[in-house]
């Protein structure tokens, strides 16, 4: 109850949240005080002067508004399905749920632990109607919730509620205030969230459940309390600044309470102190400076005009001697100018960002008039993980991404981790599950003493210091402890196959006996019939002795790689929005006192697979997750994440959020992150880090309309992957770059390309709503998922706190906790994650991941591009994530060979950067262009690096004269690429040496994997030959001694075969020249310059490739001499029987030029 002394005007004040109470009207000659009270829903309702036993009745007071706190005596009281809701919460995330095509979802009970007795104590029976004397149950509605017809959520049963209509004047017996609607039709047919707690959100057609969409986005207010359920009144003041008695009323300002246009009634003006605070971003974009991007630009025009007047040159000078070597020259020259020109012109306007993760605390984190408690106001966050095969992406290693998932620096209850077995094996299952026993330990400990990196194996693998910066006494006995329970966490981890294989032979041996002992039995009325073994397939057990419903050790029906059942297990259960600390006992052998033991949820996935179905790779996994996390917690933003890509820096999530946050960010898609690596030699042999393409291609790309997909370490806008446009698309026009020669739209582009853009137009402005009755044939027929479409884009709106930000949303509209899973969620989850389920929609076409090509990735990013998106590139200070790279040639030739082969299929389809839509800037359509064209440059690459060879052979050069002319052209064009490298090298921050790695393996991967991408791209698309993919393995060497065992290890390729033949023919030739030079009656030097200088360009472009062949201590393939000297012996007999040697060769080469 309120005491006298609350009622009393004081300085301080905070903020009831919105819609809070009945708005008091203006002082009369009666003036009269609106008394305000917290519901058990979080809402404050108001209560009428007869109501309250109060003295103050001969005083003049101004109207203000009451907010009385919370105490221990003034809690909100729990719901009377919350006890049914939590054990129907238990039940879900203790089963295994399994089902697909033409087959019953069933839920296999995993755990069959008994309810507690405090649990079961807080079970209660059906809500009564809270009228005095009357205990009939309360009003409800056809799906069986409350129907509450006042804002006091006052339960009332049918027959009260028609005596107060009547009898009582239309009041509410709680708190005496008239009912907004007294038709009881009317409420049970709304329901009681459409009546009073719904937001102006798009309404669904008819049929669909609105009812859990809205329930999603009301703004209800929750409470602190400490691990044993009681309130935390000490925290409660600290953590909101609040008082008892005295600073608990806001004074409205003049005319804050007035109505609206719409006849909503307006928030309470805030206090002035709150009005004065400046706004802030959360990002900053930080331009390259003007002494380096000048020159660079000036550089590029150089060269580029250097370049047109070399080939101008070129094509007029011909070399009459050898009009074929010089034909084949200038084709290969222009080609490569034309390259070039790709992809320099998208690196004219790189940028910087930098985030400011201080402003993202202050805005969702810290108590505001609109969120009072303090409670994150971050949206949610679903994390995909992708695996497909155990033996060839270990897990282990997917176990230690999922610990780092676990331990991210994020709120726990907006943070959902779905693991994708695309194998079905039972080995990834129980490694999961032992995952998230140990989760238990690892988290609240990195918590505890702000662990980095969160990956147990990298962090325990640390060359530095761990006890740097470690202030807390205990962290040297947690240390300890934690690493000898990791250790024992990583034995049963590599137990597993062993354990699962005695297992299955221990229970399928019984299964044997029991069928033959029944043989015996059936057999024994039956005479002298011939005995039959028994054959029983051997199925895979999991530990409660039932069949694995996914893949077995050794396939058969239903249980094969490409033939199973869909699973869902949720391993962790969605977490409390409450904090819940850690305290000591004997289950514990850790002190966490203060620290939040919470856990994410995670849910193991293996999508339905059967024979006759394309199960579309890596982007049908991850198109399933998008629609089971959309019915399960639909957090409007996605993170996709290899299994070997663990979270580096914990405040990743974070980071990435700030744009998405920002002002504007609502027109980003994703925010790509870069790619790094461990385990790489240090000399970086095979340019595995690949900085440049992650450090200078990517941030130019973000000064144009964004870098592109790269598969890994992206955040993704939920709505975005779904195909909408972006909003507000016809106020924004693309131009060559943001940063130079913008333009407007021009009224007619909005209409381009309507079959890509406007079947799916989410909207241009807020009063365009999305038309849901076409879902169904885009989406599926998951009503479930169409309704979970308008929430995940609300959600995923920044925040209004600002007049320049356009499609925001109220602050606080987050604070909400999630819903509590339940039997009817996972089996929709089932349904959706089936094989059936895409058939005649638009999923893989324009949802979610693309088809039709091995780089799904890029392919999904250029689409959302298409449509008028915009990416970020997020470098952090600290790399936000790390992963493995394949340091063997033959691994590094195949991974090369699957992204080029995936470039040439999208050069072939409707893909192409040549037929995008005008949403997409100039210069970003020449990236995507240069994308899908660069692996044709191998054809040219070769014949080029033949050249030299066949110069040196036929004693001729591409020119006729080594003249002046020529040589001060190619001086300018080398010096320029030099003085490129260099700036370049300046404004990116990468090193000289990892420039020329690139440059190395630009040649090695140019002269063998690309070249086999053309040829497999072209039998693809003129005879249908469909392309492997090759799984790229994350295993390690054998060899625990040295870290790059594998480096050394030499696996024989048809890859190597061109570039060993280049290497084998350019010496020889060399050889040649030099044997021809010497024993010539007068030596010609000149002719040597040309031939020898381009071989040598060639050799040194090589070196890696022709060191790797040589393996360690003698260890190269004897094949790779064998396939070398036939290949040049007989390529050096073909030429000799082209061109027999003859007095002609010694004639005069090179004019008047000779060697000193």
């Amino acid at each position: 109850m309120a005491s006298k002394g609350i009622l009393k005007k004081s300085g301080s004040s905070r903020m009831p949240p919105q819609g809070a109470g009945k708005p008091p009207t203006a002082p009369t000659s009666a003036p009269t005080v609106v008394f305000g009270r917290r519901t058990d829903s979080g809402r404050f309702i108001s209560y009428s002067r007869d109501d309250l036993d109060s003295e103050i009745s001969s005083v003049d007071f101004q109207d203000y508004h009451v907010h009385i706190p919370m105490t221990p005596d003034n809690q909100p009281m729990d719901d009377d399905g919350g006890g049914a809701a939590r054990a129907e919460e238990r039940y879900v995330s203790g089963s295994l749920f399994t089902g697909g095509f033409n087959s019953v979802t069933r839920a296999h009970v995993m755990d069959n632990k008994p309810d507690d007795a405090a649990a079961a104590g807080r079970r209660k029976g059906p809500s009564a109607c809270m009228v005095d004397g009357c205990d009939a149950r309360s009003m409800r509605d056809a799906r069986g919730d409350d129907v509450l017809p006042c804002e006091c959520d006052f339960r009332i049963c049918v027959d009260c509620f028609t005596d107060a209509v009547k009898a009582g004047g239309g009041a509410c017996p709680g708190c005496k205030e008239p009912y907004k609607n007294t038709e009881w039709e009317d409420l049970a047919a709304g329901g009681t969230a459409e009546a009073t707690r719904a937001l102006s959100l798009p309404r669904g057609p008819a049929g669909t459940s609105g009812h859990k969409m809205e329930r999603r986005l009301s703004l209800v207010k929750q409470t602190n309390v400490n691990q044993s359920g009681e309130f935390d009144h000490n925290r409660w003041l600290f953590e909101t600044k609040g008082t008892y008695g005295y600073g608990n009323a806001i004074w409205p300002q003049d005319g804050a309470d007035d109505d609206t246009d719409g006849g909503a009634p307006a928030r309470p003006g805030h206090p002035k102190e709150l009005l004065t605070k400046p706004w802030r971003p959360l990002t900053r974009k930080l331009r390259i400076p003007a002494a380096v991007i000048s020159p660079y630009r000036l550089l590029v025009l150089i060269r580029l005009v250097a370049l047109a007047f070399f080939l101008m040159w070129r094509i007029k000078h011909q070399n009459e001697d050898a009009i074929w070597l010089w034909g084949m020259s200038i084709v290969c020259e222009l080609w490569f100018a034309f390259s070039w020109v790709l992809d320099q012109l998208p690196k004219l306007c790189p940028i910087n960002r930098a985030t400011d993760l201080s402003v993202l605390k202050e805005k969702f984190e810290m108590p505001t008039p609109n969120n009072p408690t303090g409670k994150s106001d971050l949206p949610g966050i679903d994390i995909f993980v992708s695996t497909a095969d155990p033996e060839k992406e270990p897990v282990l290693v997917t176990a230690n991404t999922i610990l780092s998932i676990l331990a991210a620096d994020y709120p726990v209850e907006k943070l959902a981790c779905y693991l994708s077995d695309d194998g079905g094996a039972l080995l990834t299952f129980e490694a999961m599950a032992e995952a998230a026993s140990f989760a238990n330990l690892w988290v609240p400990f990195c918590r505890k003493h702000d662990i980095e990196p969160r990956n147990p194996d990298s962090y325990f693998n640390l060359k530095r210091d761990p006890f740097k910066n470690k202030v807390k006494p205990d962290f040297v006995k947690d240390r300890r402890r934690i690493k000898r329970e990791y250790d024992e966490f990583k034995v049963r981890v590599n137990g597993l196959p062993d354990a699962i294989r005695r297992r299955s032979d221990a229970y399928h041996a019984r299964e044997e006996i029991q069928a033959m002992n029944l043989q015996r039995e059936t057999m024994k009325g039956g005479g002298d019939e011939p005995f039959e073994p028994v054959k029983i397939p051997k199925a895979t057990w999991m530990a409660d002795g039932t069949h694995w419903p996914g893949t077995w050790l050794q396939p058969s029906q239903d249980h094969a790689r490409g033939d199973h059942a869909g699973i869902i297990q949720v391993m962790l259960k969605p977490p409390s929005d409450m904090l819940m600390y850690g305290n000591i006992n004997e289950t514990t052998p850790l002190d966490f006192a203060g620290v939040d033991t919470r856990l994410p949820m995670l849910v193991y996935v293996s999508r339905e697979k059967r024979p006759g179905y394309d199960h579309n790779k890596k982007a049908g996994a991850m198109n399933a997750l998008v629609r089971a996390s959309a019915i399960m917690s639909n957090g409007p933003f996605i993170l996709n994440l290899d299994c070997d890509h663990y979270i580096y820096n914990s405040k990743a999530l974070r980071e990435g959020m700030c744009f998405m946050m920002d002002r504007g960010g609502d027109r980003l898609c994703y925010v790509q992150f870069p790619q790094r690596f461990e385990g790489i030699d240090p000399s970086d042999r095979y340019a595995n880090h690949n900085t440049v393409f992650f450090d200078v291609n990517m941030r130019a790309l973000d000064g144009l309309q964004g870098p592109v997909y790269v598969g890994t370490g992206c955040l993704f806008r939920r709505i975005a992957l779904y195909g909408f446009d972006p909003p507000r698309s016809k106020d924004h026009s693309p131009g060559l770059c943001s940063c130079c020669l913008p333009r407007r739209r021009k009224a007619s582009a909005s209409n381009a390309n309507p079959e890509e853009t406007m079947a799916l137009r989410m909207g241009d402005f807020d009063g365009d709503s999305m038309n849901l009755a076409t879902f169904p044939k885009k989406f599926g027929n998951s009503s479930f998922l169409i309704d979970s479409i308008p929430v995940a884009e609300f959600q995923g709106r920044p925040l209004a706190d600002h007049p320049s930000v356009k499609n925001g949303r109220p602050p606080g509209a987050l604070t909400i906790p999630r819903e509590m899973l339940d039997a009817s969620i996972v089996a929709e989850a089932i349904s959706v994650i089936s094989c059936w389920y895409e058939e005649k929609t638009e999923w893989g076409i324009r949802v979610g991941w693309i088809y039709g090509s091995v780089t799904e990735d890029v392919v999904t990013g250029y689409r959302m591009h298409n449509r008028g998106w915009k990416s970020v590139y997020c470098v952090t200070q600290r790399d936000a994530f790390r992963g493995t790279a394949p340091i063997n040639l033959t691994d590094r030739l195949h991974q090369v060979l699957r992204w080029a082969t995936g470039s040439v299929e999208i050069f072939f389809s409707r893909n192409n950067a040549l037929f995008a839509s005008s949403k997409m800037k100039v210069l970003q359509r020449i990236a995507y262009l240069n994308v899908g064209i660069y692996p044709f440059t191998s054809i040219f690459l070769i014949v080029y690096c033949f050249l030299p060879a066949l110069s040196l052979f036929s004693g001729q050069f591409i020119v006729q004269t080594l003249n002046v002319t020529f040589l001060t052209y190619l001086l300018i064009i080398t010096i320029t690429l030099c003085l490129l490298a260099m700036l370049e090298i300046k404004w990116s921050g990468i090193a000289l040496e990892e420039w020329w790695r690139n440059e190395q393996f630009w040649l090695i991967g140019g002269t063998s994997a690309h070249l086999a991408a053309v040829l497999q791209g072209l039998l693809k698309v003129i005879a249908g030959i469909e392309i492997s993919f090759t799984l790229t393995s994350k295993q390690v060497g054998d060899d625990v001694e040295d870290e790059f065992a594998e480096l050394y290890i030499v696996k024989w390729t048809s890859l190597m075969i061109p570039p060993l033949t280049i290497i084998m023919i350019n010496l020889v030739a060399i050889a040649v020249g030099f044997s021809r030079t010497i024993y010539s009656t007068i030596p010609q030097w000149s002719k040597l310059l040309g031939g020898v200088f381009f071989s040598f360009w060639v050799l040194a472009h090589l070196y890696p490739f022709a060191k790797g062949l040589m393996g360690r201590r003698g260890r190269t393939p004897t094949i790779v001499y064998v396939w070398s000297g036939l290949v040049s012996i007989t390529i050096s007999l073909l030429w000799i029987a082209i061109k027999p040697p003859s007095q002609a060769a010694n004639s005069q080469f090179g004019g008047s030029f000779s060697f000193p």
